[in-house]
């Protein structure tokens, strides 16, 4: 420790929550751009829905394989350099999209993209929980958090309107172009690490790590819930945008990507679930807040255009709150390996949007809307049942609850 933490309200405060909010920013929008463009992929490339998720799936896939690499490849090659090289690497990828002829070359410039992707997120809370100051985190954190969520929204709703207006081709360069500004504007900004000391660990200590998160009652339960919460949510929006542009709806691209608006609506109920579990324990939210996104799922079945949107807007709210509280869970439970039980809840978590999501393609192909309910709802049956389960396992002494006093001490 060479130099002092980074304090809020300096400048250097400044220039790294302003690259770290446009990396998030263009993490999550290039994963998510082609959510709303699968119909308009299906058409183009003649595809099924489940062939033409693929977009979607094979970036999330490659992504949740890459995540705990990456974790290791910044101990060796540091933090700042990953983001900045990931970053920009993946903007380059993204602008060579619109160049794309058939369908193999667009699959695999996807792919190669949730490779570069998972640089960021596997060291982003690493990087701000070593160069901030104590009273400088949370505020980072949660601008960060509130990144990926803009991000996600924006990515979708910028990508879905340019490309009915103007083409897909042009729709995703604008944004690629669009990343590519803002991964120059990190490289700019983002402060080197003066905290940053290289701890590489070898794959026989990573393997314990990793076992010691399976040893523990209720991590691998939480790992099960961020497979089938993010599975099924992912799983109802990639193809509401196919059932919203047929019969009885029969909206524009346009107007199924600005549907993506009710993202902001998870972002205020995670922080406000944060806040109810810890007034009530998060024993007693995290089944409630399951329960709600199914329930949401369901709403989802009526042939009617608002309620439908009400049904994706309940999903979306029960959604970010458990996966809020799931992750932050994970965190306070892994007392061996924090950074590794963290990284095999995303890669559950981002598994099940590849695997949950392609099935759900097929599922649409076969028996449409109904199809899709049968494996969304089926994941929030299955990820309800996971946290009546974690109702019954007992929390440990610390940090979840204080110790019981020792006789005689």
């Amino acid at each position: 420790m060479t130099s002092p933490a980074i304090r809020r309200g300096t400048p250097a405060f400044l220039r790294a929550n302003i690259a770290f909010f446009l990396s998030a920013f263009s993490v999550f929008a290039s994963h998510y751009s082609v959510q709303p463009l699968l119909p308009m992929f299906a058409q183009y490339w003649v595809r099924d829905a489940g062939t033409a998720s693929l977009a979607l799936s094979a970036t999330t896939a490659t992504m949740a394989v890459a995540l705990i690499p990456a974790s290791l490849l910044a101990d060796r090659l540091g933090r700042r350099r990953l983001i900045v090289g990931a970053l920009l690497i993946t903007a380059i990828l993204g602008m060579l999209l619109p160049f794309t002829q058939v369908w193999w070359q667009l699959i695999t410039l996807r792919t190669l993209m949730g490779l570069t992707l998972a640089g960021i997120p596997a060291v982003a809370m690493v990087y701000l929980s070593e160069e901030m100051a104590p009273e400088a985190l949370g505020y980072s954190m949660g601008l960060y958090i509130g990144g990926t969520a803009i991000g996600g929204m924006a990515g979708r709703v910028i990508s879905g309107v340019l490309s009915d207006l103007l083409g897909w081709r042009l729709g995703t360069g604008i944004l690629a172009g669009l990343i590519l500004l803002a991964a120059i504007a990190v490289a700019i900004l983002l402060p080197r690490p003066r905290q940053f000391i290289s701890d590489p660990i070898g794959l026989a200590e990573l393997w314990r790590r990793c076992r010691a998160s399976f040893h523990d009652a209720a991590l691998p339960w939480l790992f099960a819930s961020a497979f089938l919460l993010m599975g099924g949510f992912v799983t109802l929006y990639n193809y509401a945008g196919f059932r919203l542009a047929l019969p009885p709806f029969l909206l524009s691209h346009s107007a199924i990507a600005t549907i993506f608006l009710v993202y902001l609506l998870g972002s205020v109920s995670s922080t406000w679930a944060g806040g109810l579990s810890q007034r009530l324990g998060r024993r007693k939210v995290f089944w409630a807040l399951v329960a709600l996104m199914g329930s949401g799922m369901a709403v989802t079945m009526f042939d009617n255009t608002i309620m439908v949107i009400l049904g994706l807007a309940i999903a979306t709210m029960g959604f970010f709150a458990a996966h809020g509280i799931a992750s932050a869970w994970v965190t306070r439970r892994a007392h061996v390996g924090k950074a590794q039980a963290s990284a095999i809840y995303l890669v559950a978590y981002y598994l099940g949007a590849s695997i949950l999501g392609t099935l759900g393609g097929y599922a649409w192909t076969a028996w449409a809307w109904p199809g899709v309910m049968l494996v969304t709802g089926g994941a929030a049956v299955a990820a309800l049942l996971v946290a009546i389960r974690l109702v019954f396992i007992a929390p440990l002494p610390t940090p979840e609850q204080p110790p019981e006093p020792v006789v005689g001490a």
